[in-house]
């Protein structure tokens, strides 16, 4: 199996069962995406190298508008898409076998979760998933220790405030907190 078919199976049958071809597929590749985050976060990197090791893990071409600072954590890594300008504070986790794709000119604070992974809720087949992809879109700020869940758009603009629990789609231009995140603001305007 590629990368191209793992996706393209992802999005077609929205389910990847335990011991199926596609979960044996996802832990190799998980192998793949431990080496490059035990590189990037095993030692000092320039800016430059952990530019270049990050586009690696992620398979796409290098973006020198990109910044990192590790430790950084992807259980998949080629199913991340990068807009220009994105800053990944340290301690991230992006779950991303359901796929993550970020705007332009977003800034990821310290210790966010970007999860696209559910389980089956029912314990025969707990170890089986559903992938749902997330999408954040531009000139997006995600706040320290927030958890974006699988599915969730979040709008241009938005704010995720730290900590928050984001189990729903934000609109453009709302500032969402809590758990779970609810809207508390209208970027100018007051609510």
């Amino acid at each position: 199996m590629h990368r191209e078919e793992f996706s393209e199976a992802v999005k077609r049958e929205g389910y990847i069962e335990a011991g199926s071809e596609l979960h044996l597929y996802m832990h190799a590749m998980s192998q793949r995406a431990l080496r490059y985050t035990a590189e990037i976060n095993g030692r000092y990197h320039s800016p430059e190298e952990l530019r270049r090791l990050f586009f690696e893990l992620i398979g796409r071409e290098e973006d020198e508008t990109f910044g990192l600072f590790p430790p950084f954590s992807t259980d998949y890594g080629l199913n991340i898409t990068l807009g220009k300008r994105v800053f990944i504070n340290e301690g991230c986790c992006f779950q991303d076998q359901g796929g993550i794709t970020v705007g332009d000119d977003v800034l990821v604070g310290q210790q966010v979760v970007i999860a696209t992974l559910n389980h089956d809720l029912h314990p025969q087949r707990r170890g089986s998933m559903y992938p749902a992809p997330v999408t954040i879109g531009n000139k997006v700020w995600i706040g320290a220790h927030a958890t974006i869940l699988p599915g969730v758009t979040v709008g241009d603009g938005a704010v995720i405030g730290a900590g928050a629990v984001v189990t729903k789609d934000v609109p453009a231009n709302t500032v969402v907190a809590g758990v779970p995140a609810r809207p508390i603001k209208t970027i100018g305007q007051t609510m």
